[in-house]
């Protein structure tokens, strides 16, 4: 602000910063308060020289354009947020019955039957194992001898360990393991295949019920053929 302001004007810009909030950010009803009570307490011998007063003005038209841009935007995005994750839903909702490919080496044992697991070769491979283990990191199941042949194969896991003894509930991880013509390790791509049973709309967004776990709609990989 311009010089010969009175002490009141500080009083008064004072007070406008604390109705402004604790974060000390003026807004434009502070800063036309400040601009009035400036222009109110001006030295009448040395008035407010006009142009430093129409800058003033200037700025807070361009204070005020900002505000109202910035409150358009937020409820544009917010509208844009809401209409996106109703597409979303609605979307999610012709998923059920569908068979789907889904990414990651959980698998949560709730009591179903079995559990279905792919890999993906990207050439062919002398020897291919998996390897499932338990929540404290124990093996408890390996297969050997599987298919070795490029491309993608779907295994079925029973829940069974070794032994044939039948494993209790909970999450389990597996690893695919296979040796290229040479030896070598192979980067192998596994991921899960099952049924997605229900959708769940949850404040962390929709949630896919895939043999009584839950996945979020990123997880997905492909939609598969079967199902409804």
């Amino acid at each position: 602000m311009v010089n010969g302001v009175s002490s009141s004007t500080s009083s008064s810009s004072s007070t406008s910063s604390s109705s402004s909030g604790t974060n000390g950010i003026l807004g434009k009803d502070d800063f036309l308060k400040m601009l009035i009570a400036q222009m109110k307490n001006q030295d009448p011998m040395n008035p407010m020289d006009s142009t430093q007063y129409a800058a003033q003005l200037a700025q807070f038209s361009s204070l005020e354009q900002l505000q109202n841009l910035n409150t358009s935007m937020t409820q544009s995005i917010n509208a844009n947020l809401a209409l996106a994750q109703s597409i979303n839903n609605t979307m999610a909702s012709t998923l059920i019955g569908k068979t789907v490919k889904v990414s990651g080496t959980t698998i949560s044992n709730t009591g179903q039957a079995s559990a279905d697991i792919g890999y993906n070769l990207p050439s062919n491979a002398q020897s291919v194992s998996m390897g499932i283990y338990d929540s404290s990191g124990n093996l408890v199941k390996t297969m050997d001898s599987l298919p070795t042949a490029m491309g993608e194969h779907k295994l079925s896991w029973d829940f069974t360990d070794n032994n044939g003894n039948k494993l209790p509930n909970g999450d389990y991880t597996f690893k695919i393991s296979a040796k290229g013509s040479t030896g070598q390790d192979m980067t192998v791509d596994s991921y899960k295949v099952g049924t997605i049973d229900a959708i769940k709309f949850t404040s962390s967004g929709t949630m896919l019920v895939i043999d009584n776990a839950e996945y979020q709609l990123s997880d997905v990989q492909e939609i598969l053929n079967g199902g409804n």
